[in-house]
């Protein structure tokens, strides 16, 4: 019979893997975006809402089954490892609510300087990668920082 804890534990690498997942997909969507025509940008940005939208759900899912495997496991709250996930999960929060839906709001406002705008999100996609691979590694290594 599988444990509570086996099972929470599933849910949240699951839950991480479609958290991260979609962002590797924008790296050549933003590739096309850039020579892309107005129908085909159209799509690419609905790409990019939807890939969001499911990450952002995933997010959910992932605090929470993390949340209830600490509770339920054997790791404390104060581990350093686990201390420096949640700030860098709060950084992410914050960077995620802006990096990514108001540039594809201005992206399809007239007269917008499309090119820039396309660099942006490829700034965005890096740093957000970046950020939620280092939370990976954390879990995954559970590094004593201190």
């Amino acid at each position: 019979m599988i444990s509570w804890y086996a099972l929470l534990l599933y849910i949240h690498i699951l839950s991480a893997i479609m958290s991260i997942g979609p962002f590797f997909v924008f790296i050549p969507v933003i590739k096309r975006l850039r020579n892309a025509e107005v129908l085909e940008q159209n799509a690419y940005l609905n790409t990019f809402r939807s890939a969001i939208r499911l990450a952002k759900h995933a997010g959910h899912v992932l605090v929470a089954s993390g949340l209830l495997l600490v509770i339920v496991g054997h790791w404390s709250w104060s581990t350093s490892w686990m201390v420096t996930t949640i700030v860098i999960l709060v950084g992410s929060l914050l960077f995620l609510a802006r990096a990514f839906s108001p540039k594809i709001r201005k992206f399809q406002e007239p007269g917008q300087d499309k090119e820039r705008i396309i660099r942006l999100l490829n700034r965005a996609v890096w740093i957000y990668l970046a950020l939620l691979l280092i939370m990976l590694a954390f879990m995954v290594m559970k590094p004593t920082l201190w």
